[in-house]
């Protein structure tokens, strides 16, 4: 027999069971008041066309729907390990957790992590140890700025990457943004333009321009000079990036649905409420390296010599290196690059994209650095990374790998409330973080939440300068790959500088000294020293 059969012979029985019940003792008929819904439910079930797990098994079918809505909660809170949770597991989270509560950060009993798996990574220390970071004072500061820059920016080490009002919430910006304040490090506005609540607090500012020219557009999309000059102006303004591309979709620009696009965020980022926001794939304010180095010239007229710097997701290695000879044709340099993994990434992606697209950050960092060290452009331009940097040897690594400083979205969006529900992208973040809903927005209190930025940043930077003392440096810049090791199969251990080694100083510049794995790369009607 069919469940569907089966469903209505116990409909019939049950309501029959009742009526003939209610003769001998009447209370039985509020029983209907959960029977008749049920039986409706059913019947829906078996006449709707849409779902056949319901029309096959009616108000059974159902329960596989509810359980699949709460699997996310239900693996993140019954199934998954302290080390499996994606995208970050409990361990890094609750250590984000602890920190911005300014609670004990210590773990017991020893780690929990497999030493002895393949791609397990570590620091080396020292057995000279140095002094302890809190023993030495001011935490030390990262000046942003080449020589054409007119108002270099002394930076913290770690920031907060980018972040749109729009996929955030106003409380969630005006907590950040006054974190950053109380605890001197910068927030990037991420590609949605400058609001109201980034302005409200006073923190120190990187305005991200994106290919929607969000802040500083016409009406076609196009680039304002007069519009962007107004806000590169704003004393909170600090630096400037240029958004090439980002880790969670590197070559298909921001999504911002219709959902979240609101008569405030329109008015923002200069567009028509109520629809979904595309960015452009590419810029149209620039189609060739020569032109996008001129592009930076002149934004960093326009903003009375502010840092200005360009941030990407490494895809073809070709255009990079096409970046860096522009570099010198023009003599023109960005005063910093910002280089994202394709591990990045805080709101709405396509999967594909997030899954299989960009390079993820070590690679990408690693080439980078390289390059600018071959070209002889290294010295003139601060590389800043981001891309999973939650803990104190994320920034210790990325810095021994060639960055000079970190950004972090996710951190500080735990720091200031968020589960990882994993509901960024539906307007229905339950903490009230990436969600334009009021009723959820409400839920986030600034006041509370924004020393927690402040105290997850200053305990992560301080986990940091730690772990410098401990492998007996005096100062983040010695870092290098030396300094950490990486396990590869169960017998074999190699430091990052034998897995990746060292580019040697302008070798790029001369066809006679190109390493062998770059040679690919150049073309023989190039013009090289």
């Amino acid at each position: 027999m069919k469940v569907r059969e089966i469903f209505i012979l116990i409909s019939v029985i049950s309501v029959l069971a009742i009526v003939g019940i209610a003769f001998l003792w009447s209370p039985i008929l509020w029983a209907f008041l959960i029977v008749i819904p049920l039986i409706v439910l059913g019947l829906i079930d078996i006449f709707q066309k849409s779902h056949t797990i319901r029309r096959n098994f009616p108000l059974l079918g159902r329960f596989r729907y509810i359980l699949e809505s709460i699997r996310p909660e239900i693996m993140q809170y019954f199934v998954e390990t302290d080390t499996e949770g994606r995208p970050l597991n409990r361990i890094l989270r609750s250590l984000v957790y602890r920190r911005a509560k300014g609670e004990n950060d210590t773990e017991p009993f020893g780690t929990q992590m497999d030493l002895y798996h393949s791609g397990y990574e570590w620091m080396e220390h020292s057995m000279y140890a140095k002094k302890n970071p809190q023993e030495i004072g001011e935490f030390p500061r990262l000046l942003i700025g080449g020589k054409e820059c007119k108002q270099p920016y002394s930076s913290s080490l770690l920031n907060i990457s980018a972040m749109s009002f729009g996929s955030l919430s106003k409380n969630a910006v005006l907590a950040l943004n006054k974190g950053a304040k109380m605890g001197n490090f910068a927030h990037n506005t991420g590609e949605g333009g400058i609001s109201d609540y980034h302005l409200e607090n006073g923190g120190d500012l990187i305005w991200q321009i994106g290919t929607g020219y969000f802040g500083c557009r016409n009406e076609d999309g196009t680039f304002n000079e007069v519009t962007f000059t107004k806000n590169a102006l704003l004393p909170q303004v600090k630096m400037i990036e240029i958004k090439l591309s980002q880790g969670a979709k590197p070559g298909h620009g921001g999504i911002l649905p219709a959902s979240k696009n609101t008569e405030e965020i329109a008015r923002i980022r200069h567009v028509k409420p109520g629809i979904a926001l595309h960015s452009p794939p590419s810029h149209s304010a620039f189609a060739d390296p020569i032109q996008f180095m001129y592009f930076i010239k002149r934004l960093r007229e326009l903003s009375e010599g502010k840092p200005i710097g360009f941030k990407l997701c490494l895809g073809r290695k070709q255009e990079f290196m096409d970046f860096c000879e522009a570099m010198i044709f023009t003599g023109i340099r960005p005063d910093f690059i910002t280089v994202d993994g394709g591990e990045g990434g805080t709101g709405a992606a396509p999967v594909e994209f997030s899954n299989s697209m960009g390079m993820p950050l070590r690679e990408g960092l690693i080439f980078v650095h390289d390059t600018l060290i071959g070209f002889g452009l290294r010295d003139d331009i601060k590389v800043i990374v981001a891309g999973k940097i939650i803990s104190g040897f994320h920034m210790a690594r990325a810095i021994a790998f060639g960055a000079d400083g970190c950004n972090s979205a996710r951190a500080m969006m735990l720091a200031i409330g968020c589960i990882q529900a994993l509901q960024c992208n539906t307007n229905t973040c339950p903490v009230g973080v990436a969600t334009q809903n009021p009723s959820l927005v409400r839920g986030l209190v600034v006041e509370d939440k924004a020393p927690r930025a402040k105290k997850y940043h200053q305990a992560t930077i301080h986990s940091f300068l730690e772990l410098v003392a401990a492998a007996g440096l005096n100062d983040p810049s010695e870092l290098t790959r030396e300094h950490i090791s990486k396990r590869i199969g169960l017998l074999e251990v190699k430091t990052f500088d034998e897995i990746y080694p060292a580019m040697a100083p302008n070798s790029l510049l001369d066809i006679n000294t190109i390493p062998e794995s770059y040679k690919k790369f150049f073309q023989m009607t190039r013009i090289m020293k």
